[in-house]
């Protein structure tokens, strides 16, 4: 097989295990707590809740259906997210968003949890410090999965992205500011517990991301060596980051010396050790974190 449809392949299936975990996660700890993840999904979320009760008030007997409440809300994210993010980013995120959704809709929570003693079941659903916190869990992980292989889930994602890359700095954690609205209005609608343990939900997958995608956290390397063009070349073959050279002297032999110094993504810095230390196995390497980087900084294109 081709390595480019092997590839492709492989692709869709994590996100169809990614779109999996996020329905199962909507189905089981968010709703037993009543939660609301934030973004699309939790403007969804609610606006399907309280289209519930208007429904349940005038005695219809219908469930409201999560998937094309959420397509319809994602319609302005997924416009900046093929404006200015991708157009293959948002076609896989597109892919995504329809999947959970459907699946959602779709699976059952009796499947979900036939495997689980009756007595854990119990204590999940009344905990909802124990709910809020697998629930994040669960979720940041699958956000994070998406994000790793091109792709979101929608909603804040694809604003959070859009400001990452024109602002060069991480701004996921701002996530949280966007999601007090509508934390607040479900908290008014339906109970603050729920709205309230919905920050510890948010907050616990935000740190998950965090851990799990670094394409936005920078490290500056220093690396105090003697083949300063080799280290370079390995730098700038693997990051596409170049670097800038300075001239130093050892304070023990005083032997001349020279200092690298180059910004790159934070999931780079493993492979670049390696890289530094192939060229150069006495080069010695300091990794400071950085905050922020202000000027040309590469990013891999999303298409």
């Amino acid at each position: 097989m081709n390595a480019k449809y092997k590839g492709e392949i492989i692709r869709y299936a994590v996100l169809a295990l990614a779109s999996l975990l996020l329905a199962v996660d909507y189905r089981t700890f968010v709703s037993w707590g009543a939660l609301y993840p934030g973004g699309a999904a939790g403007l969804s979320m609610l606006v399907q809740r309280l289209s519930q009760l208007a429904v349940d008030f005038f005695g219809i007997k219908f469930t409201v259906p999560f998937g094309p409440i959420n397509l319809v809300l994602n319609a302005i994210p997924v416009y900046i997210g093929f404006r200015y993010i991708g157009k293959r980013f948002t076609l896989q995120s597109l892919y995504v968003i329809f999947l959970s959704g459907f699946l959602t809709d779709l699976i059952p929570v009796d499947t979900i949890t036939s495997f689980i003693p009756a007595a854990d079941m119990a204590r999940l659903q009344s905990d909802p410090f124990v709910t809020s916190l697998f629930g994040g869990i669960v979720f940041g992980f699958a956000i994070a999965l998406c994000l790793r292989w091109n792709a979101t889930s929608g909603g804040t994602d694809f604003i959070a992205i859009y400001l990452s890359e024109k602002k060069g700095r991480e701004t996921w954690n701002l996530i949280l500011g966007f999601n007090a609205i509508i934390l607040l209005a479900g908290g008014y609608w339906f109970g603050w517990t729920g709205a309230l343990y919905s920050i510890v939900f948010q907050f616990v997958y935000l740190q998950v991301v965090h851990l799990m995608y670094r394409t936005y956290q920078y490290q500056t390397l220093f690396i105090v060596t003697t083949r300063p063009e080799k280290v370079c070349e390995a730098i700038y073959r693997l990051s596409h980051h170049g670097a800038t050279v300075m001239d130093a002297k050892g304070s023990f032999k005083g032997e001349p010396r020279s200092v690298v110094m180059s910004v790159v993504a934070a999931d780079d810095t493993t492979h670049i050790y390696a890289l530094c230390k192939s060229v150069d196995p006495d080069a010695f390497i300091d990794t400071v974190s950085t905050s922020r980087v202000i000027g040309r900084f590469y990013l891999r294109p999303r298409d």
